[in-house]
This record gives C-alpha cells, structure tokens and sequence, in this order.
C-alpha cells in the first residue's frame, strides 16, 4: 500500500514537472516575441529603399544581372538578395510600409522563438535559455532592421540545431533542413552564404584532431607497417627469424595499446578542462556539407555564391563601411563582458567544454574583433556554446542546478513577476519609439526629393548624392550617383574601370576636391547634406558655379552651373 502511494505520488510529480515545463516554455515564447516587436524599430533603414524598388524591378525585367536605379550607364549588378527584395515588394505592394513593419516585426520575434527554441533544446534549460535569449536580442538590436540579414539571422541559429541533432542520432531530416536552409540563403543573402560552412568547421576539425591522436597515441602508421613486413616476410617464406621478431614487437604494440586505451577511455571520460569527441556522424555531417556545396548552383546568380564574398574582400567597401570595420574591444562594453565572462568560466570553474565548442566561440570571437557586423553571429550561435557551459557550472557546483529556482518561478507569484519584469523592459524599450515616423526627414531628403521630382528635368540631371540616402532616392524614382549597395560602386562588381566608391569616399571627406570628380562625371546637380563639409565650403567660399535651388532644415540641392 505505501509503495502504491508512493509510486502514484512520484507519477504526479513526474506530471506536475511536465506541465509546469509546459506552460512556462509557452508563456516564455510569448514574452520574448512581445519583447522581440518591442526592439524592432518604427524607422526604415537606407537599404529597405532599395530593397522595394528591386523587387518591383524584378517583376518588370526578371534577374538581368543589371543596374536600372543609377545614372551610370551598365552597370552590372548581381541581385545578391533577390529572393528577399522580391517578397519585401510584393509585401509593401500589399500593406505599404505598415507591411513592411510589421514584416520585420514578425521576423523579430521569429528569431527570438527560434533563439530561445534552439537554446532550450541543446542546453536542456528553460530558464537559462529564456534569460540568455532576452539579453542576446537585447545586443542585437541595433542589427535588426528590413533587411535580407535578418532572415539569415533566423536559419544560422537552426542550422546548428540541425547540424547538433544530426551529430546525435544521424537522422536524415536534420540533413535535408541544412540542405534547404543552404538553398534558401544562397537565394535569400548569398554575401553570407560561405558562413554556413564555417559553422561546420569546429565540428569537422574535431573529428580530425580526434584521429590524428589515435593515429599517434596508439602509433597505428607503425602497426600498418609491421603488419605489411610480415605480410611480405610470409609470401617470400623467407627470414623467419626477422618476421618472428616483427611479430613480437608488433604485440608489444598492441598490449601497450591496449593499456593506454584503458586509460585514455577514463581521462576522456572525465577531462581537465577540453572534452574530446570522436563522434563517427562526423563522417555523413562532411558528406552533407559538400552537398551543400553544391547548392549555390540553385540559384538564378551564376557563380555569384562562389564568388560574390570574395569579390567583395577584394574590395575597398569593407574597408570604408562602418559596419564591416574591426571592432574597437573599448567601444563594445557588452562584447567584452561576454569575452570576460567566458574565460573567467574557463579560467576560475572546474567547467569543462567540448573542442568542438571551443573551436565555435574562439572563431567566432575572431571573426567579431574582424569586422564588428559579426557581434551578430558571435551572440546568436556563441549564446549556445555559453548556455551549455553555465549549464555545465550549475551541475558542478549546485545539487539540482535551477530546479528549486525554476519551481519558484513557475508558481503563479512567478509567473505573475515574469510577466511584469518583461513586459515592464518591453514597453521601457518600445516607448521611445512609440511617435517615430516610418522615414525620419532629419535623415532621408524627402521634401528635398519632392521639389526634384518638381522642378528638375530627371532625364538630363545627373546629381551627386551622397551613400547614406542614395537608397531613398531610388526609392522616390530619382537616379543617382551612389546607394548603400556599396559593391555595386566598385569595380570588381561594375565592371568599370572607375571606382565609383572611392570617387565618392575621397569627395565626401574633401580628400579630393569636389570639383574635379564633378568634371569627371559630368555632374550637373548636387544634393547634399546641409552639415557636410562639401555644403560649408561651397556656402563659406560662396562658389560662382553652385547656384542653390533648394535648402531646408537638412538637406541642400544645387545646380552646377558649369557642367
């Protein structure tokens, strides 16, 4: 009777457990996508402009692999997003941009379900994951926007789901979704399409290192040999003596072998500090990669998978964007904290960590210093190695981990403080953006692109403007000079023998005088910023050959008078 009671009792505990997992993994999902649309911002980014206009451009000419926004004439142009330009048209030729906000909203809160997802599934830890999840979104933010990126974010973070799973049981759907996903970027954003393969590289490089040792430790090139001698010796039926000694040494070998291996099974089970796997799904997981390989060919881009990132580093864009500079480690408090976090886990805890991870986060800690858009990946696919090593903490060094923890939350004064604290961040973080505009005239010519439109002959003007709103220009059906699609402006992409981009660079800071890259393109109006120093130069010098048509609180325009 008592073990009845008992055993219903552990049965109705097991329940409760379940539900309680239950309803905190959905009131957490919830919670992080309110949270997610509350750090989406109301205001567009530059290259959402262009984005609409492509996609419209696709519609009417299909993918020519040609420029039809810019006054220079054929231009080449690669479509590196097509896929993504094409479903943002079609969605603002739907809703306008409320569409368009609320795309990028949906898209928000997509990643933080998947982030949360993802963490909770590799890690085994709602609550963990759920914080981990808020904090990430929270670095993030500046990185969310209507752009192609966005998308790419989401299938990043589940193509480590699906390469961990494959690892783990070797079921060929977690195969067939990192195919798909590798198809649908190289469609989507094929700038980061290669990055896929680098996500497959800490697992394969373990499994190498993992061979290499047993080739060494257990001296296998020397059995291969001494095996291949006796195999001789006994054809020839000669030299008895030497192939009877080879044969004792190669038992040594083998006892000696058979000792280390002993050991070496109990240290791998309980390493100091780096766990070793030689996992043999490792095998199928290259053969997957190559297949991938093979998807940049589905594409209507040609060889622009293959060759678009490497274009494009031979470049001087990445070079002069902000956003592609190395990071300034000083400049990124959140950056250097995860990086201090980390290695104070490692340093000062008896927490141990797969090679394979250690491999993930150092390169992806290398690949942030390199260029700082890469704080990015270093948060979405770093936050899973950091939740597994916090995880592994608690096991060390509490009795049930954050089950008491987790047993307080998910009682009903938890939930209640749960959803308080968050929606509380939430509404902290969307209040300020609450009155913003979909475009913000401090930082797109609006009113400036009316009186254009207006009052100047389009077909035969040919105005300079400048990078950061050339995109909303295009967008207000006006040619220009430059956009924020940078490559497209260098000659490793437009097949030009000018550098349209660094002609731009070198005027915009006054490393040339603004006058001869006018002469050169034959420019015949200027559009500039009211605070630019080409503006004040023009305004302190009062130069004859600007006559000023247009000027408000932000933007100038100008004829050139000797174009």
């Amino acid at each position: 009777m008592f073990k009845q009671k008992k055993e219903k009792e552990k049965i109705e505990n097991k329940k409760t457990k379940v539900s309680s997992k239950l309803i905190f993994g959905i009131l957490a999902v919830i919670l992080i996508a309110i949270f997610c649309i509350a750090m989406t911002p109301v205001t567009l980014q530059n290259d959402t402009f262009y984005t609409i206009k492509i996609g419209e451009q696709i519609t009417k000419t299909g993918i020519d692999m040609q420029d039809h926004f810019s006054w220079h004439e054929d231009l080449a142009y690669t479509y590196p997003h097509w896929l993504y330009d094409l479903i943002t048209y079609y969605i603002y030729a739907a809703f306008g941009m409320t569409g368009i906000y609320v795309m990028t909203c949906i898209l928000s809160a997509i990643l933080g379900i998947s982030l949360y997802i993802v963490n909770t599934k590799i890690a085994k830890n709602q609550l963990i994951s759920f914080i981990l999840t808020a904090v990430v979104i929270y670095i993030i933010r500046g990185y969310i926007a209507a752009r192609a990126q966005l998308v790419t974010f989401i299938l990043f973070v589940w193509i480590i789901y699906f390469i961990e799973m494959f690892l783990k049981n070797k079921k060929i759907r977690y195969a067939v979704g990192l195919v798909v996903i590798s198809t649908l970027i190289a469609n989507l954003h094929v700038a980061v399409w290669p990055f896929i393969f680098v996500l497959f590289l800490p697992y394969i490089a373990e499994y190498l290192i993992a061979i290499i040792a047993d080739i060494v430790i257990y001296r296998k090139i020397n059995v291969k040999i001494i095996n291949l001698a006796i195999k001789l010796l006994t054809k020839s039926g000669k030299y008895v003596d030497k192939k009877q000694k080879l044969e004792e040494k190669l038992q040594k070998i083998l006892d000696k072998n058979e000792k280390i291996k002993i050991k070496r099974e109990e240290d791998l089970k309980n390493p100091y500090k780096i766990r070793l796997q030689k996992n043999p799904n490792v095998k199928w997981l290259i053969l997957v990669m190559l297949i991938c390989a093979f998807t940049g060919l589905l594409t209507p881009l040609g060889d622009a998978p293959y060759t678009y990132l490497y274009k494009t580093m031979q470049g001087n864009t990445t070079q002069n964007i902000n956003e592609h500079l190395p990071m300034t480690i000083v400049d990124e408090s959140e950056a250097l904290a995860a990086i201090v976090f980390i290695l104070a886990i490692l340093t000062f805890t008896k927490t141990k960590i797969k090679l394979s991870d250690l491999f993930m986060i150092g390169g992806l800690c290398y690949l942030m210093l390199a260029s700082r858009r890469q704080v990015t990946m270093f948060c979405l696919i770093g936050v899973l190695v950091v939740n597994k090593m916090i995880c592994g903490l608690l096991e060390l060094y509490t009795k049930n981990g954050l089950e008491k923890t987790f047993k307080i939350v998910t009682t009903k004064v938890g939930y209640v403080l749960m959803i308080l604290i968050m929606l509380g961040l939430s509404y902290h973080f969307y209040e300020p953006k609450e009155d913003d505009e979909y475009i913000d005239e401090s930082d797109y010519p609006v009113q400036a692109c009316d009186y254009i439109l207006e009052n100047i002959d389009l077909e035969n003007a040919r105005f300079y403007n400048e990078y950061n709103y050339g995109s909303y220009m295009i967008f207000r059906g006006i040619p220009v000079f430059i956009d924020s699609r940078a490559d497209l402006y260098a000659p490793e992409f437009s097949g030009k023998d000018e550098d349209i981009f660094m002609d731009f660079i070198n005027t915009s800071s006054i490393g040339k005088f603004y006058e001869d890259i006018f002469e050169k393109y034959g420019i015949t109006h200027v559009i500039t910023y009211k605070n630019s120093k080409m503006n004040m130069i023009i305004k302190k010098t009062e130069d004859p050959n600007y006559l000023q048509l247009y000027e408000d609180n932000y933007f100038t325009v100008y004829e050139r008078l000797s174009n």
